[in-house]
């Protein structure tokens, strides 16, 4: 990758006066706090919970708190969902005698969910329910919110996840975008992995997915510089020591064919298809936030042209268009998550940048 200055004027993308975004060619961010606060407000406000089962009254009042950020991404109708988000709501519950019907306790308490965010759109957020009155009817009512009043809440912050997922306030922007007629697919679809002589694994690997046309899937192609040896880039792609270090998450990696791995906290998960030291890595992976059943496959070849200095490219092919609670950026996602978190991170963590 060359630095900043250095890189071909060909695919220099210049500022203009008028301050245009030419063909959305940059990414068109629009901030989506108060959308947020606006949507998560009418999702979770008066909220009925339970209305008399077990003589029990329980009902969310409102949104009192949200902090954070919350921003959408997009480019070229491509979505990139961006938040991370705290929030606090209000609720108030009351308990009834079972005769009569006098009230014999009414309660107030919060709920905290300290950590909403795009990483973790695949995962139910942590839920803390607090009451003002901890004697044994106001436990009582804690309880039943937290029976009751979590499933609830985990609903609505589905609902939110996947309104951002689809575009949030940009979506109208997105949708007539894809209402425009299609020209030529992607660049980073269609971009062959150069090479000199006769045709690499990935270069073949491609054409063969091209003939295919597999529906509802993708395909990532890159092509990335390192400042090593690349028996020493396979040693640490390979190694889960090493994967720990730079990804900064736990990682288990075996390093025979067909065995299993697990990287980033078991979110990716697959196992060694072919194996060539220093030179060729095909593993098949899977998301947790896939759809059931499916699975990708990885490629992986290195070649030193030179000494000290190593060329990998990357064939990532059959991703879903979407995971299974239908966000469509799974694409986009997977790659500036190979780019952000694998690439550049074995770049600054063993300084082998360019």
């Amino acid at each position: 990758m060359a630095k900043y200055g250095e890189g071909d004027s060909r695919w220099i993308v210049e500022e203009r006066p008028d301050g245009a975004n030419v063909h959305n060619w940059h990414w068109a961010e629009t901030n989506c706090l108060e959308w947020s606060r606006n949507l998560l407000s009418k999702l979770l406000s008066n909220l009925v919970i339970l209305d008399g089962e077990g003589n029990l009254y329980i009902k969310i009042k409102k949104l009192e708190k949200l902090d954070g950020e919350a921003y959408v991404n997009v480019r070229k109708g491509k979505i990139i969902p961006g938040y991370e988000l705290s929030v606090s709501l209000s609720w108030e519950g009351e308990a009834k005698d079972s005769a009569d019907g006098k009230s014999l306790l009414k309660v107030e308490g919060s709920v905290e969910i300290p950590y909403i965010a795009d990483e973790n759109a695949d995962e139910d957020p942590e839920i803390r329910v607090l009451v003002k009155d901890e004697g044994p009817i106001g436990k009582r009512l804690k309880e039943a919110m937290v029976t009751k009043g979590k499933k609830v809440i985990e609903e609505k912050i589905r609902v939110y996840v996947e309104s951002m997922a689809k575009g949030g306030p940009a979506r109208d922007e997105v949708e007539s975008k894809k209402l425009a007629p299609k020209g030529q697919s992607s660049a980073a679809g269609k971009d062959s992995v150069s090479g000199g002589g006769g045709s690499t694994v990935v270069e073949k690997k491609e054409k063969e997915v091209k003939k295919e046309g597999k529906k509802g899937f993708k395909t990532i192609t890159m092509t990335e510089k390192f400042s090593c040896r690349a028996i020493h880039l396979f040693e640490i792609l390979m190694d889960e020591n090493r994967w720990k270090g730079f990804s900064q998450s736990n990682a288990k990696i075996s390093k025979e064919v067909g065995g299993e791995f697990s990287i980033f906290d078991g979110s990716v998960t697959g196992r060694n298809v072919e194996l060539k030291e220093g030179k060729l890595i095909v593993q098949k992976w899977r998301f947790g936030s896939w759809p059931d059943g499916v699975v990708s496959t990885v490629t992986l070849t290195l070649d030193e042209p030179e000494p000290g200095f190593t060329v990998v490219k990357l064939l990532h092919t059959d991703i879903p268009e979407e995971d299974r609670y239908g966000n469509a950026t799974v694409a986009e996602n997977t790659e500036r998550g190979w780019r952000d978190l694998i690439f550049h991170k074995i770049r600054a963590v063993f300084g082998f940048g360019i």
